[in-house]
């Protein structure tokens, strides 16, 4: 049955999403909501930087908020690329985890960034702490740890930024329309309202979730640990 199909190949994936909706309200969650959220202003400074802005200052708090002062680039689009970015950040690193070796090399490379993003913008105290630290590990991770455990550090990163991404920009730009989010102020510059915007990326966050589903799952998505004999 296609069904039974499914479970048995991707059943891994399906216990990692359990999960993660099982523990969402706790503070088990909270490490790698916050490292979307990383992930999410890091897409504001990289668009900031590639339309020809610069980036101040990068923070990130403990209430899973984030902020990005920069001068110049294109306002629309560095705007725009929160949400978005970090899913496609997000997407990026699952497909790695999941079609290719790259595991450790991607986890180190992701904690270099880490790193160098608090050297170079960061200075409140949290997000010092959070993002060395969590660079750190990472780092330290692909160099001691096995491939398939960095594999399984990317696959939860990913499905993390799977499940939070769409939730978040619903919760802030559709829920809570008044609050100030990266729609409401795209709303203000630009016109539209802070829900049509939200809509608009809520759309295309769903058609991405569901193209990478159809296109890059595979018939099997499952970590296969391999036993040595004696």
């Amino acid at each position: 049955m296609p069904m039974m199909k499914l479970i048995k190949g991707h059943w891994q994936l399906i216990a990692l999403v359990a999960l993660v909706f099982v523990f969402w309200s706790t503070p088990v969650v909270v490490p790698l909501k916050i490292l979307i959220v990383f992930l999410h202003e890091l897409s504001h400074a990289i668009t900031v930087v590639l339309t020809g802005g610069s980036v101040e200052s990068f923070s990130i708090s403990p209430q899973q908020g984030g902020l990005v002062t920069a001068r110049g680039g294109q306002r629309f689009f560095s705007l725009s690329a929160g949400y978005l970015g970090s899913l496609a950040l997000g997407m990026g690193l699952l497909l790695i985890a999941l079609r290719t070796h790259w595991d450790r090399a991607v986890l180190g490379g992701f904690g270099g960034v880490m790193l160098l993003v608090t050297a170079l913008y960061v200075r409140d105290p949290f997000a010092m702490a959070f993002c060395a630290g969590v660079g750190a590990v990472m780092i330290g991770m692909a160099f001691y740890l096995s491939r398939p455990i960095c594999d399984l550090a990317l696959r939860m990163i990913g499905l993390t930024s799977v499940i939070y991404v769409p939730y978040d920009i619903f919760d802030d730009t559709i829920r809570r329309s008044g609050v100030r989010s990266d729609a409401y102020m795209l709303a203000q510059e630009f016109g539209g309202t802070t829900m049509m915007w939200g809509g608009i990326w809520l759309v295309l966050s769903v058609l991405s979730i569901l193209l990478c589903v159809k296109h890059f799952l595979g018939h099997d998505s499952n970590l296969h640990f391999e036993s040595r004999s004696k």
